[in-house]
């Protein structure tokens, strides 16, 4: 299997054309339409736009979580379309990291074991000593043995935090991450989010429909009926 690199190293995200269709009893749907962009890495950059224009599934595309219908997506100078199942999933555990609305940690772990996890896939060796750290980092040194029902919900999006950077990843996705957060909260994770691009140098893509977080980022894009205008 050939692998296409970038030329330009600085580029850590690209798309190409891409496209994504789905059958509905009405006939195909395009959903995501001839989006082309580059990210460079250590970019904060957004995308804004209403529920149902494209968002989640432009994001699951780059991620690679789905797969286009045509186009192409260039992450860490490897062509995820090129690639099968196993290997997407390698290459997101290896340099892309998640932050969920939902938090989406593990209910019966507790906060370090759900930041350790990511590093035991990897098969790190000090995974407790790299989860601690990001713990700490995050804010929530004292409440490493808790379980995700004990924590408030600003505790939970920020042990999500800790556990998307724990691998340093190359690419943070965030999608929708304030939005299950009251106003104070959720501003308060997006300074957390935003030191750690900073201080870690980690591109970050958001999407959102908050204008106020978009305009944190570097960039922006604003995106309607699947298609991406500059913001």
């Amino acid at each position: 299997m050939t692998k296409e690199r970038f030329v330009t190293k600085d580029i850590v995200l690209e798309a190409r054309e891409l496209c994504k269709e789905v059958s509905s009893p009405e006939g195909t749907l395009t959903i995501v339409r001839d989006v082309s962009f580059q990210v460079h890495a250590g970019e904060s950059v957004a995308i804004v736009g209403a529920s149902g224009a494209g968002k989640s599934t432009l994001l699951a595309l780059l991620a690679g979580l789905d797969v286009p219908s045509s186009g192409k997506v260039l992450l860490a100078g490897e062509d995820l379309t090129a690639l099968d199942e196993d290997g997407r999933a390698r290459l997101r555990a290896e340099r892309v990291g998640f932050v969920f609305q939902s938090f989406h940690l593990v209910p019966a772990l507790t906060a370090l074991e759900n930041v350790m996890l990511p590093l035991e896939l990897a098969g790190r060796r000090d995974a407790r000593g790299g989860a601690l750290e990001a713990l700490e980092r995050v804010g929530l040194k004292e409440r490493t043995g808790h379980y995700p029902r004990q924590l408030s919900g600003g505790e939970q999006q920020r042990v999500a935090i800790a556990r998307a950077f724990v691998t340093r990843p190359a690419v943070l996705f965030a999608d929708e991450p304030t939005g299950n957060l009251d106003t104070q909260t959720g501003a308060k994770i997006a300074d957390l989010l935003f030191d750690l691009n900073a201080n870690s140098h980690t591109t970050i893509v958001l999407v959102t429909h908050d204008r106020t977080l978009a305009a944190r980022c570097g960039r922006g894009w604003i995106m309607e009926a699947g298609r991406l205008a500059p913001g």
